[in-house]
């Protein structure tokens, strides 16, 4: 065979493996133009195994990527099709790169029997050391079926379809996006595969390459926006935050907790807005949201307006249980922290949200052990001796309570609070204080992992 037909031979072996279908076009779509590279593409050779593997550039740096052809064998998971997905993880690790995994498969080959079993455990250990190391990005594209949906749920950040489905097991039950969305399993919903792809693009070129790398700084620009102490939780973010920059995360899930990633000043940083009673949902939303940014060392801002924790439907020890991993993912986190007491930091959450570099407060912050009206039976009971109308007497004194003993200006006093100030002024403080903690180092006793 000559040098010329060997050519020839190959050009066509290519062309048959290099079909559209819509995992090709998602993996491309992720991608800078023209800079995706395939790998193991001879695998199977022409009948594929369900999965196309390789790497390009987002915003021009190296990305890796998997993506299920569910239009090939149903993108069933065999062993040929789980080595190649452990070969991006290897890579991925090796190099410090993020790795983005996009999931369309009717599950597993199971007249492979164990062999496959051992296959996804392979897969799912890698997933774990890649974990922390580089960001993980999954996209929910299709069929998204058991221990796949193991493996999706792993990532850092999970963004679905909205046809799509997800779940563990074939029982009774909601599958949809929107169910898995409810139960926050899912971080961000998009209206179709397309702008699945989209979102996992704008989130890896948001993010570090990995956990030695910084942030990607840009050119931010103010919101235009002015702040108003009764602006929503997503709109303060929005109007503190660089303009069109905030992707909000878990939308819809734990109500009381707003998290999201932004851009402040030019550089990436996490938001965190705890308004009103927060609860198991929103405690455990925050306390992974905070371990997130923390392996990446991005910033993590916190907004702050908590009458206190509440049980919210659980049992009380069960609501202490998640409080307490929402004081420990503060006080583990060794990234640059500032909290912003923009109302009522009552109790354990004045302590738990006070685990920061930096305290600010605004003069509309309320700041106690107690909530006010309690303070008022405790302390001030006396004052309500001989009123004629005890109810307005009694709101009149909490009110009282919080202008003098819970105001921030006490907290001041008692160190903690290290700033009070205009709430127009919070962006530029912000940046003024992101600048000044850049530099944060911290050394932790040797252990393997907080419990």
């Amino acid at each position: 065979m000559s040098y010329q037909t060997k050519l020839e031979q190959l050009e066509q072996k290519k062309a048959a493996f290099q079909k559209s279908s819509p995992a090709r076009d998602r993996i491309t779509a992720l991608f800078d133009q023209g800079t995706f590279v395939e790998l193991d593409a001879f695998t199977g050779c022409e009948d594929g195994v369900g999965v196309i593997t390789g790497y390009g550039s987002v915003e021009g740096d190296v990305v890796y990527a998997f993506s299920q052809d569910v239009t090939t064998l149903g993108g069933a998971v065999s062993r040929a099709h789980a080595a190649k997905i452990a070969k991006i993880y290897d890579l991925a690790v090796k190099n410090g790169a993020p790795l983005v995994a996009i999931y369309d498969s009717n599950g597993a080959k199971l007249s492979e029997g164990p062999e496959i079993l051992a296959s996804y455990g392979k897969i799912l250990a890698d997933a774990a050391n890649l974990s922390g190391v580089v960001p993980q990005i999954a996209v929910v594209a299709g069929s998204c079926v058991g221990i796949s949906a193991m493996m999706a749920c792993s990532a850092d950040v999970v963004v679905m379809a909205e046809d799509a489905s997800l779940y563990f097991a074939d029982a009774e039950g909601d599958d949809s996006a929107a169910a898995a969305m409810e139960a926050g399993v899912v971080d961000i919903l998009c209206e179709n595969a397309a702008a699945a792809v989209a979102k996992a693009r704008e989130l890896v070129s948001m993010l570090p390459l990995n956990n030695l790398s910084v942030s990607p700084v840009c050119e931010g620009t103010a919101s235009g926006t002015a702040v108003d102490p009764n602006m929503d939780s997503i709109d303060l973010i929005k109007a503190v935050c660089d303009a069109d920059t905030v992707v909000e995360l878990k939308a819809g899930y734990g109500d009381a907790a707003c998290t999201a990633l932004a851009s402040l000043g030019g550089g990436t940083v996490g938001v965190v807005y705890a308004n009103g009673q927060a609860g198991r949902k929103s405690n455990s939303k925050i306390a992974d949201f905070v371990r997130f940014c923390d392996c990446f060392n991005l910033p993590v801002i916190t907004f702050v307006n908590v009458d206190g924790f509440c049980t919210c439907g659980g049992v009380k020890t069960e609501s202490a249980k998640v409080s307490a991993k929402l004081a420990r993912a503060y006080a583990d986190a060794t990234t640059a922290k500032i909290t912003v007491y923009t109302g009522s930091a009552i109790g354990g959450a004045a302590v738990a949200f006070g685990c920061a570099d930096l305290r600010i407060a605004w003069p509309t912050a309320v700041i106690s052990a107690l909530a006010p009206l309690t303070a008022v039976e405790f302390f001030w009971h006396d004052k309500l001796k001989g009123a004629d109308d005890a109810a307005k007497r009694r709101e009149e004194l909490a009110a009282e309570y919080a202008d003098t003993e819970a105001s921030p200006y006490e907290a001041a006093k008692a160190s903690m609070v290290e700033e009070i100030i205009d709430p127009a002024n919070t962006r530029n403080v912000l940046i003024s204080a992101l600048e000044m903690l850049a530099s944060k180092r911290v050394s932790r006793l040797p252990k393997k992992h907080t419990n």
